[in-house]
C-alpha cells in the first residue's frame, strides 16, 4: 500500500480507508505465515527458562532483520532482552515477546504462541507503518514467569516512548478484558546457632522456631488482610538432623492481592510476622525479593473492543471477562502506557495451564490458527487506534503524561471465566 504519512497530531490528512487496512494486514499475516509459525513451532520444540532465552531470542531477532527491522542503539540490559523498531510514526505501537519456558514440561503457558503472535502483529504493522503514521516497536521480554523481564525494561526506559502496548497469550478460550492479580515473591532466611539438641540445647538459636512463629502470625493475620489476599509459603529448609539445633530455616512465600496498593499492605503484615519470628527466636532474618512485583493487569478499553472485533471478523467467538486470575508483568507496562493482553484460544482437551498436557498442543493446528488470528487481531487493534483522530490524540497525550494512563479508560466488564496467564 502506499498512502499519507504525517503521523501529526493535530494534521488534517486522508487515511486509507479502514476496510483497506484490513485487507493489508491480512495479506500481510498470509505472507509471512510459514516465517511465524516456523518461529512458534521452534520455540516450543527448544524450551528455555526465564533469562536464559538465548536461542529463543536469537530466532526472533533473526525473523525482524529480515523484514527490515533496525535494533535500537542502546539494547536492554538482560541478555535474551532487545528492542527493535520499525517506521516512523509518532504513534509508537509496542509489541511484547514472551518467550521463556517452564522446567521440566516446556512451554507449558503457550509463550510459543505468544511470542510467534506479537512478532506476527509487528510484520503485519510494518505493513502499513507508513499509511497509518505508526511507529512498530518490538520488545524481547524475557522472564515473565520468574522474575519480570518487563519491569526491568520499563525501570530502563524503553517504554518511555510507547503510546500503547500489547500482546496475546496462548489459552483455551478466547478472552479479553481480563485483568490479573498483584503479585510478589520473597525468599526467607533465618539464622540461627547450631548446638546439640539433647546435650546443650540451651547454647542454640534455634531458627526453625523462627520460622514456626513467623508462619503463626502470619496465619493469624490472614483475618486482617485485605480482601482477595492469597498468601502461600513453603519451607524449603528446616535443619539438617534431628538432633541439632537448626541453624539455619528458608522459605519461599508468595503474596497477591487484587492491585498493587493492597499488595504493599500485605508485605508491611507478613513483614512484621517474619520480623516476630527473629525477635522471638533471637535469629537473624534476611528476606530476599525474587523478581520483580507485579502489578495488577490494566486493560485499555477502545483496543479492547478493536481487538474484540478484529477477532469476530476472524471468525471467533470471544467473551469479556473482569475476573482476576493469576498473574503477569504486563499488568506493570498497563499502568504506565495503555494496553491490552487479550487470551487467544486453541484447542487443548480441557488441559490447564502449566501442566504438560497444555504443553503438547502449542504447535497443533489449533495453536498455529491462534498465532494467525492474534496477529491480525493485535495488528488491527492498533491500526483502528491510528486511525481514529480523537483515539490517536488520547494515546499521544497519555505518552506525553503517563500517570494519566494509571485506571483511565480500562475496561470493566461482567464476570467471566479466564484462563490463566502466569503462576
Amino acid at each position: 500500500m502506499t498512502g499519507p504519512n504525517t503521523g501529526m497530531r493535530g494534521t488534517a490528512v486522508e487515511h486509507p480507508s479502514h476496510d483497506d487496512i484490513q485487507a493489508a494486514l491480512a495479506s500481510a499475516v498470509e505472507r509471512w505465515e510459514a516465517d511465524v509459525l516456523d518461529l512458534s513451532h521452534a520455540i516450543h520444540a527448544d524450551p528455555e527458562l526465564g533469562g536464559r532465552e538465548y536461542r529463543a531470542a536469537k530466532r526472533v531477532r533473526r525473523v525482524l532483520r529480515m523484514a527490515g527491522f533496525s535494533f535500537d542503539e542502546v539494547q536492554p540490559g538482560q541478555p535474551t532482552a532487545f528492542s527493535a523498531r520499525f517506521g516512523t510514526g509518532t504513534l509508537v505501537v509496542a509489541l511484547c515477546v514472551e518467550y521463556d519456558a517452564l522446567p521440566a514440561i516446556g512451554h507449558a503457558c503457550g509463550h510459543n504462541v505468544n511470542a510467534a503472535s506479537a512478532i506476527g502483529a509487528a510484520l503485519a504493522l510494518a505493513a502499513v507503518a507508513d499509511d497509518v503514521g505508526l511507529t512498530v516497536k518490538v520488545l524481547g521480554t524475557p522472564a515473565e514467569e520468574t522474575t519480570g523481564g518487563k519491569v526491568d525494561l520499563i525501570e530502563e526506559g524503553f517504554f518511555d516512548d510507547v503510546s500503547l502496548a500489547m500482546m496475546a497469550h496462548a489459552a483455551a478460550t478466547d478472552v479479553v478484558g481480563g485483568t490479573s492479580l498483584a503479585m510478589c515473591m520473597w525468599d526467607v532466611l533465618f539464622e540461627g546457632h547450631p548446638s546439640h539438641a539433647a546435650a546443650a540445647p540451651s547454647e542454640g538459636v534455634n531458627a526453625l522456631d523462627a520460622l514456626v512463629v513467623a508462619q503463626t502470625a502470619i496465619a493469624l493475620a490472614r483475618q486482617q488482610l485485605p480482601a482477595g489476599s492469597i498468601v502461600s509459603l513453603i519451607v524449603t529448609e528446616g535443619g539438617s538432623a534431628v538432633n541439632v539445633i537448626p541453624d539455619r530455616a528458608r522459605a519461599n512465600i508468595e503474596m497477591r492481592a487484587p492491585g498493587i496498593e493492597s499488595l504493599g499492605r500485605i508485605q508491611d503484615k507478613v513483614r512484621r510476622a517474619l520480623e516476630a519470628g527473629a525477635h522471638a527466636s533471637g535469629s537473624t532474618l534476611q528476606i530476599t525479593p525474587h523478581g520483580n512485583d507485579y502489578a495488577e493487569l490494566r486493560q485499555d478499553a477502545f483496543l479492547t473492543e478493536a481487538y474484540r472485533a478484529a477477532m469476530t471478523s476472524r471468525g471467533r467467538n470471544v467473551v469479556f471477562s473482569a475476573k482476576p486470575v493469576a498473574s503477569t508483568d504486563m499488568g506493570n507496562v498497563s499502568r504506565m502506557v495503555p494496553s491490552i493482553h487479550p487470551m487467544v484460544g486453541y484447542d487443548v482437551k480441557g488441559s490447564a495451564h502449566h501442566t504438560a498436557e497444555f504443553a503438547s498442543f502449542g504447535a497443533s493446528a489449533g495453536a498455529d490458527r491462534a498465532v494467525l488470528d492474534g496477529s491480525f487481531g493485535l495488528a488491527a487493534a492498533a491500526c483502528a487506534a491510528a486511525l481514529d483522530p480523537e483515539e490517536r490524540n488520547r494515546l499521544l497525550s497519555m505518552k506525553l503524561a503517563p500517570d494519566s494512563t494509571s485506571g483511565a479508560n480500562h475496561v470493566t466488564c461482567p464476570a467471566d471465566n479466564l484462563s490463566a496467564t502466569r503462576h
